[in-house]
């Protein structure tokens, strides 16, 4: 009865977990659909009117930007196989009963969450990267012109 009652619980919590999912899913769509937005703003030149003295400032906007994509690389596949699996109990319960209409749809929820998470890691993966390439970049220029003017300043 207990192992009975156990199993009904913990299947209605993971069923419930499904809509939560599939919301977390739709903001990390919208998310990395607005990183890649500043992406191409930055590689169009945002990022080239920066000055050598704000070094501080560039360091704490790239660990928000690195963040943010590093997190939705982690995430997206997270959410995508959590997608998959969660329909999949209701969807075999159904095959047992026959009823392949509500198996398809389980299978089709599985695999749209499934391609959905994976896109957004790959986005996300890939935003970081070349990103992190881009901000070395910025680091090194800024840090090489703040070491010219303090060189200028420097009495001889």
């Amino acid at each position: 009865m207990i192992h009975g009652l156990t199993i009904g619980i913990l299947h209605h919590v993971v069923e419930w977990l499904l809509y939560p999912v599939l919301l977390a899913l739709g903001i990390a769509l919208l998310a990395v659909i607005w990183e890649a937005g500043t992406f191409i703003s930055e590689g169009l030149g945002s990022l080239r009117h920066l000055s050598p003295t704000n070094i501080g400032l560039f360091a704490d906007y790239a660990e928000k930007r690195l963040e943010r994509v590093d997190l939705l690389s982690r995430t997206g596949p997270i959410l995508g196989l959590m997608g998959t699996l969660i329909p999949l109990g209701p969807g075999l319960a159904a095959l047992s009963n026959g009823d392949l209409s509500q198996l398809a749809t389980a299978m089709m929820v599985a695999f749209d969450t499934t391609v959905l998470g994976l896109g957004i890691g790959l986005v996300g993966y890939t935003l970081g990267r070349v990103r992190r390439r881009w901000y070395e970049q910025i680091f090194q220029q800024l840090e090489s012109g703040q070491a010219n003017a303090e060189a200028l300043h420097e009495p001889a």
